[in-house]
């Protein structure tokens, strides 16, 4: 589909939006959540995420002019949005957000992307570069945290949390160890010995001092 509108009864509206933004990151695809607003009650409480390009706000401003009532109230912007309406225009809803998003979206939005700054070398996988690309932030929508990708041999891993994947990388060139996690990283499938991987690179505020981290977006066999 090319979006999706889902709705649970059991549902607290209170998990709505990571429920959305779970869903997104999985099937790069705008999302709306709905839960009921009160336990038994007839009005639905919605909370809706969006892919890059995709402004899922406007999307909702159309809805709401072409069918005048059918959305109690809804605000955002263009990755998020909450709205809420009746049990009884769910499915009514449902068809009328699927067409406005059929009529907005360009295809090529739907294919997925990342966009890498390049390679660090191996001297840069230092504390003083962490800390200066947090300070340059804040990083949002428009302004993107940069994202690397190099090479890396697999020294060890280890799965934490049950979904996510610890990782102990060394860097050609580099003797010292890179601490790295990729969260929800873990699929049931051992990683290989050589990985070329996108990172973003941090301070570890966890173990404090010096210490880096890697944050792994996504890897491949190298």
């Amino acid at each position: 589909p090319i979006a999706l509108c889902l709705y649970d009864a059991e549902w607290h509206p209170g998990v709505v939006g990571l429920v959305a933004s779970k869903m997104k990151e999985k099937l790069h695809r705008p999302v709306i959540v709905f839960a009921p607003a009160e336990p038994g009650g007839s009005s639905l409480r919605g909370s809706a995420r969006s892919i890059p390009g995709f402004h899922i706000r406007d999307a909702l401003a159309n809805v709401d002019a072409a069918h005048p009532g059918l959305i109690g109230k809804f605000g955002g912007h263009a990755m998020a949005a909450g709205l809420s309406l009746e049990a009884s225009d769910l499915a009514r809803f449902q068809a009328a957000f699927t067409a406005q998003v059929e009529a907005m979206m360009d295809p090529a939005m739907l294919h997925a992307e990342l966009l890498s700054d390049g390679e660090l070398s191996a001297d840069e996988f230092d504390c003083s570069h962490a800390e200066a690309l947090r300070n340059a932030g804040p990083w949002g929508q428009a302004f993107a945290e940069p994202l690397f990708d190099g090479v890396f041999d697999v020294l060890d891993w280890r799965v934490v949390g049950e979904r996510h994947l610890k990782y102990s990388l060394r860097l050609d060139g580099r003797r010292e160890v890179l601490n790295a996690i990729h969260f929800g990283g873990w699929h049931n499938q051992q990683p290989g010995p050589r990985l070329r991987m996108a990172y973003r690179l941090v301070r570890d505020d966890y173990r404090r001092g010096d210490a880096i981290q890697l944050i792994i977006e996504c890897h491949e066999p190298a």
